[in-house]
């Protein structure tokens, strides 16, 4: 771990060499002594925390404060002063400075400023850190996939994302719509700033309007204290609207002028409050037609589509499902401190061909339960979940056909066998039922039933159908 390091800055060599003594055992310790040197030393050496003396030669403290901060905005300076100057170090403190003590200081007085501002200090740094890595993990190449759909997403999101233009984001239920909403705020200017998601389908009507722009004390009962709202939150950086479509229309009107005006007035407020925000939406309805259907404001909807993203679904991008795979199996093995499984070729042909009504999610979820549950090292087309070997299998039997690996007539009772017992699964085994939605009889569906020895209820101990769980 790299030691913290601590710049005094002081014209008299006697403060500089009792500041040297308390803390040179702990911090490595640089000296200035005057505002031309300290602020070379600020630049050379970054350090976590600068005593500064208010009174300097060469330059005044306050003015050596200000570069300081230009050139190391993170370095805390705690000003040294004379008892008369106090007043001085307190205007310091309201423009950028972390502290002020007084000379002759308190040494005991002095380490619990010095601590304190190393620790504000790191804290600073971490956060940093932890920013840049989030801006790593969604940064646009960590965005999987290599089909003709996905590039052309690539390319939009790389464009956008440095503009403030409003975004949509459209695509079916577990494609991945927050995640190109990441990319797009990480990959900007705004990637420093708060990133704050809401999601519209989760809060109530009642709640919507106050948790978006946030409420005054006494707006209404139980409101002890002013909330701040998501609006505010997300000041200066991005707000990302989750299922916009699920707001009602009163919430929407207040939007758009929230939008257009780029101000809001808290619940039970009067006053505007002006706000510095980007906003993301998605939504998983065709909001075009559901607004000339009168369920979505056409304003609003003209407003927020000024640049759309439409995520293709898993399903219009099988070429991809192999590197997600991959993706994902290494990705679960890592998080669970396992050794990565393998997957049979069959079973990521039967992957590729499955419908993958649930998208991506979909798929991770699946892989992660594979990777805990699966006791071999290799998951086999037998370790798949039941609805899933029975969902798309055509292209994995034709090719077993095709390479003689297998029988035609054992491909075609296999085949009738997955999609009879994916209809009776469907129908919560309901035999009349089932049979209705095969388009056939009764009768029929008993006798295809007792030749492929179809049992007439749920099996409750097959493996597969404790993996769908």
């Amino acid at each position: 771990m790299t030691q913290r390091s601590l710049l005094v800055v002081d014209d008299e060599i006697g403060v500089r060499e009792s500041i040297r003594l308390i803390f040179g055992k702990i911090f490595r310790v640089h000296e200035a002594p005057s505002s031309q040197d300290a602020i070379r030393k600020v630049g050379e050496e970054m350090p976590d925390v600068i005593l500064l003396d208010i009174m300097m030669p060469g330059g005044d403290g306050l003015e050596t404060l200000k570069k300081i901060k230009s050139v190391h905005p993170d370095g805390q300076v705690i000003m040294l002063t004379a008892l008369n100057t106090a007043r001085t170090a307190f205007t310091a403190k309201e423009t950028g400075a972390f502290d002020y003590v007084t000379k002759p200081f308190d040494v005991d007085e002095l380490r619990l400023r010095v601590d304190r501002a190393m620790e504000k200090s790191h804290l600073a740094r971490e956060l940093e850190r932890l920013q840049e890595e989030v801006g790593r993990k969604y940064g646009i190449e960590n965005i999987i996939g290599n089909s003709r759909p996905m590039l052309e997403i690539y390319k939009i999101v790389s464009l956008v994302a440095k503009r403030k233009s409003t975004v949509l984001v459209t695509g079916e239920s577990g494609t991945g719509k927050e995640l190109i909403a990441r990319a797009i705020h990480y990959n900007s200017d705004r990637a420093g700033k708060p990133f704050v998601v809401v999601n519209c389908a989760a809060l109530p009507d009642s709640l919507i309007e106050s948790e978006l722009f946030g409420y005054e004390k006494g707006a209404f009962t139980n409101a002890y204290q002013r909330k701040i709202g998501h609006f505010e939150s997300a000041h200066g950086g991005t707000l990302f609207l989750d299922e916009i479509g699920e707001l009602n229309l009163g919430t929407q009107a207040k939007l758009l002028r929230a939008i257009e005006t780029e101000t809001f007035i808290r619940l039970g407020g009067n006053e505007e409050s002006k706000v510095d925000v980007r906003i993301i939406a998605a939504s998983n309805r065709e909001l075009d037609k559901l607004a000339k259907d009168g369920g979505f404001r056409a304003d609003l909807f003209y407003r927020l589509n000024v640049v759309s993203v439409n995520l293709p679904s898993l399903r219009e991008r099988r070429d991809d499902i192999p590197v997600l795979i991959d993706h994902f199996i290494k990705l679960k093995a890592r998080d669970n401190s396992i050794e990565a499984k393998k997957l049979s070729a069959e079973a990521v042909d039967c992957l590729v061909s499955y419908g993958w009504p649930g998208n991506v999610r979909e798929l991770e979820n699946l892989i992660e339960r594979l990777t805990i549950l699966t006791p071999h090292e290799t998951i086999t087309i037998e370790d798949l979940p039941l609805e899933l070997r029975s969902g798309e299998p055509v292209g994995v039997l034709k090719e077993a056909v095709l390479e003689g690996s297998r029988p035609l007539g054992e491909a075609v009772d296999e085949f009738e066998r997955a999609i009879i017992l994916k209809a009776l699964k469907k129908t919560g085994f309901n035999q009349t039922k089932a049979a209705a939605l095969l388009g056939t009889s009764r009768r029929v569906l008993r006798y295809r039933m007792e030749k492929l020895q179809i049992a007439d209820s749920a099996p409750e101990d097959d493996d597969c159908a404790k993996l769908s769980n």
